[in-house]
């Protein structure tokens, strides 16, 4: 059975190794202090929030979000990271945890629940194919210093 909820003090090092799996499979690195003002916003709850999926007690999924006005509709809800250990996957998480997340989004009057993610990441997009609509919009971005 998958357990979603806030993350907990105790989750803090598997939340570490996730998130660090996570940005390894885009290619990044993080400093420690990135994982330390990450976590210490996730604790506030009040501009990222976190949920963290658990099987038998083990943290295996995380996913971090974000809600934002928008200029056409009611404030809209930015899922940003959202990610599985090797050994959940195909249980469900992922699943659980867009539910639990679009369950936060409309209990806090967002009018939307929105991702992405990188082309190439297949497996990913079976599971977001059946849940959600591809609008066809290209991400584009300037990194700045």
């Amino acid at each position: 059975m998958i357990e979603i909820g806030r993350l907990e003090p105790a989750d803090r090092a598997d939340w570490q190794r996730l998130f660090a799996e996570y940005n390894e499979f885009y290619g990044r690195t993080m400093p420690d202090e990135f994982f330390d003002d990450a976590w210490r916003r996730f604790a506030a709850d009040e501009q990222v929030h976190a949920l963290g999926a658990k099987i038998d007690g083990k943290l295996v999924g995380i996913a971090h979000f974000l809600t934002h006005a928008s200029t056409t509709a009611p404030d809209s809800c930015y899922l940003q990271d959202l990610f599985t250990a090797d050994e959940a996957r195909g249980r469900g998480v992922a699943r659980a945890l867009i539910a639990a997340v679009t369950d936060w989004a409309q209990a806090h009057d967002c009018a939307r629940l929105y991702w992405s993610t990188h082309q190439d990441n297949h497996r990913a997009r079976r599971l977001y194919d059946q849940l959600a609509e591809n609008r066809g919009f290209i991400l584009y971005t300037i990194q700045l210093p």
